[in-house]
């Protein structure tokens, strides 16, 4: 049924027999009318996607470059301490911490389809135990990854590291394990307030940390001496501090989400597990191929925003809003990224002097510019489609293609020009880069191709198996279906 204005189309009102809705901002799909021109694209759905995206992308990047600058910041704090500390300590934050954070991130992106969906739909009252299983998986998860950092530092050596340097690294890995721990709390939380677009908490946590955090540098490495150990002290402060002041929050302001500890979380744990092990090799190859952290934090923000835009839409049965949202947000991340490559480009001879005042440094970093000004563009869009995998489901079907893209393509051909064609540095990483081009034009093909009617029916099948009760009799059912078949 169509409203008086020919560009919206409207659900029909759920009786008052249903669950309550989820508080959404406008309870309607667009019509075909919408898109018919380009003016009418740009008046009614691009300004109103572009709002709507922003408003959760924006808290959520700033949340996620407030995490990133804790690293940040521990490397220009231990950098001036000399350059064995400052390779050891970007080694393992770079490389092990970097490799768990990704796991960890994809395996909590499983709570993100869900409770996105299952807001969507008005099923509210399950994102408390959707938060509580994935906890205990993640923790489980956390024991498993707990090797890696305790052997670090003969890891290191066996790729080939300098003992010095794998040394002081396992050493600092291991002192930062209690921060590993801390990520079984900390992505779990922010997923089930991500998907409620309470995001504006998030932020203000993430920045109050971050003031912590450069407190706790100082303090531990410059006032106590304790030097790299001191820095290790500090990331488990600072990562404990978010982690329960998220938790606190949910517990003590969720009441409409979470309703106290249930024994249903470890109900049907295993499929939980199986979408999180598909988000987890999702997300990790991508996260710890990416060496131009900073940009990739507020893309994994927009990430965040569209997958939640998408699976609250498909939620709520709205295809053309759930499409429209992933256009709109893949040309402005698109812009941003030409941007980036832009700037780059211009303080190519200077940004090295933030981490280091070591002139060959600066000198090998200018070289590489050109190849980081390139990947700032494909990896502008290439995290905003898997958001949008996040938001409808589809972690499986990406995490294939990031391993053909990544580890059949990708790095056997950085191998080749990296040391058969001798070209060092820029021949791996040129190698990856075309990994990912190729990722993201396989990624783009799936996104023109995805029919959002049949994703909105899935969803529904979806929240029949996940809701914890039988949906398909209910008012929103019906609403969602009759979306579907209207689209």
């Amino acid at each position: 049924m169509e409203s008086t204005t020919p560009l919206l189309q409207l659900n029909n009102e759920s009786s008052s027999s249903s669950p309550s809705p989820a508080p959404q901002e406008a309870e309607e799909d667009y019509s075909p009318a919408a898109s018919k021109t380009f003016k009418d694209f740009i008046r009614f759905v691009f300004w109103k996607e572009t709002v709507k995206l922003w408003k959760i992308g924006g808290p959520i990047a700033i949340t996620l470059l407030c995490q990133y600058g804790t690293n940040t910041l521990t490397t220009i704090f231990v950098g001036h301490l000399g350059n064995l500390q400052l390779s050891a300590v970007s080694v393992s934050l770079s490389v092990i911490v970097t490799f768990a954070f990704g796991f960890l991130l994809g395996m909590g992106s499983a709570l993100e389809t869900l409770c996105g969906q299952a807001f969507g739909a008005g099923q509210v009252h399950m994102l408390g135990v959707y938060l509580q299983r994935s906890v205990i998986i993640l923790f489980a998860s956390c024991i498993i990854l707990s090797p890696i950092y305790i052997f670090s530092a003969p890891i290191l050596k066996v790729v080939g590291q300098e003992d010095d340097l794998s040394n002081l690294a396992g050493k600092f890995t291991i002192l930062v394990l209690p921060n590993l721990f801390s990520l079984s709390i900390y992505f779990p939380t922010q997923k089930f307030l991500q998907s409620q677009r309470k995001v504006g908490v998030l932020a203000w946590i993430a920045f109050a940390t971050l003031l912590l955090h450069a407190f706790w540098l100082w303090l531990f490495i410059y006032e106590f001496g304790l030097g790299a150990t001191g820095a290790a002290i500090a990331v488990d402060l600072s990562g404990w501090t978010t982690s329960l002041a998220q938790a606190v929050y949910v517990m003590v302001w969720c009441k409409e989400g979470w309703r106290g500890f249930s024994w249903a979380a470890f109900k049907d744990i295993w499929s939980f597990v199986t979408l999180s092990l598909a988000s987890a090799v999702m997300l990790c190859l991508e996260l710890c191929l990416n060496i131009n952290g900073i940009e990739l934090m507020l893309f994994l923000g927009i990430n965040a925003a569209i997958s939640v835009r998408v699976s609250n839409e498909l939620g709520l049965g709205h295809p053309r809003a759930a499409k429209y949202s992933v256009i709109v947000t893949v040309f402005q991340s698109l812009v941003i990224g030409l941007i980036l490559m832009a700037v780059v480009l211009i303080a190519k001879d200077y940004f090295a002097y933030i981490f280091t005042s070591n002139d060959e440094m600066r000198v090998a970093t200018s070289k590489l510019a050109f190849i980081l000004a390139i990947t700032m563009v494909l990896n502008s869009v290439q995290p905003v489609i898997s958001g949008v995998a996040i938001g409808g489901g589809w972690q499986a079907l990406v995490a294939y293609i990031n391993i053909g893209c990544y580890y059949i393509f990708g790095l056997p051909l950085g191998y080749l020009l990296g040391y058969r064609a001798k070209l060092g540095v820029e021949g791996v990483w040129g190698g990856m880069l075309c990994g990912t081009a190729l990722q993201t034009l396989l990624l783009l093909i799936v996104l023109y191709k995805t029919n959002w009617k049949k994703e909105v029916a899935q969803t529904a099948e979806r929240m029949r198996k996940w809701g914890g009760e039988d949906i398909n009799n209910n008012d929103d059912q019906k609403k969602i279906n009759t979306a579907a078949n209207e689209a």
